[in-house]
């Protein structure tokens, strides 16, 4: 679990006729009133379009619960696991993320996962090690973890990685062996080398693989220098 955050804000974005807007709106006011979250403003898109259009809203109610984007109905329930996401619970962030990729909304996951890779990644890595996630969302973190490793943002969590190698399921194992791989970085061949007599084949390929990539990221750094 990340380092607890203060209760997020929440912005709610509302307009005249809307069916499920006074729903959610109530729901935020009791969670406000409890302290689970730590402030709410209602915006009418009627009379503040131009915010609207900024955030791309197209339908309401539309919400922001600290960096979290939420759309339509949504029980007091699930509000009030979204405002732990925010504050930093991992196994909701991680719900959130699930929720987020398999609605197919992988670009706007992995903008924010670019910006705040420390508050996104446990999550996403949670995910990663979880193989009764839905199979959509599990492509989605596979592709967001791979672009972030094209950025380089993936070294600092090359620990993390390598604790999922040891995973008593073979397609966790292979996941964690082939993102090491994409690090770059020669301290991911401790996670890496243990793998090439792993009891899974598909490991053991994946895990050589990632290996022969260290290396020719090594070769190429050096001819570099």
């Amino acid at each position: 679990m990340l380092r607890s955050m203060p209760a997020p804000e929440a912005e709610l974005y509302v307009a005249p006729g809307c069916p499920y807007c006074p729903r959610v709106r109530a729901a935020l006011e009791r969670l406000l009133a409890d302290g689970a979250i730590g402030a709410l403003r209602v915006v009418d898109i009627s009379r503040e379009p131009e915010r609207a259009r900024a955030l791309g809203i197209r339908a309401v109610p539309w919400l922001r619960l600290g960096p979290l984007e939420l759309q339509g109905l949504h029980t007091e329930g699930e509000l009030r696991e979204w405002a732990r996401a925010a504050a930093g619970d991992t196994r909701a962030l991680a719900r959130y993320v699930e929720q987020e990729l398999a609605a197919g909304r992988l670009e706007a996951m992995t903008r924010r996962a670019a910006a705040e890779p420390a508050r996104w990644l446990p999550a996403l890595l949670a995910l990663l090690a979880d193989e009764e996630a839905d199979l959509k969302a599990r492509i989605g973190v596979s592709a967001l973890l791979e672009q972030l490793a094209a950025e380089g943002r993936l070294s600092e969590w090359i620990g993390a990685l390598g604790e999922l190698t040891r995973s008593e399921r073979p397609g966790v194992r292979a996941d964690a062996a082939h993102l090491l791989g994409l690090t770059g970085d020669p301290a991911a061949r401790r996670w890496l080398e243990p793998l090439l007599a792993d009891a899974n084949p598909d490991v053991r390929e994946i895990a050589a693989e990632a290996l022969e990539a260290l290396s020719r990221d090594r070769g190429a750094g050096q001819a570099g220098a």
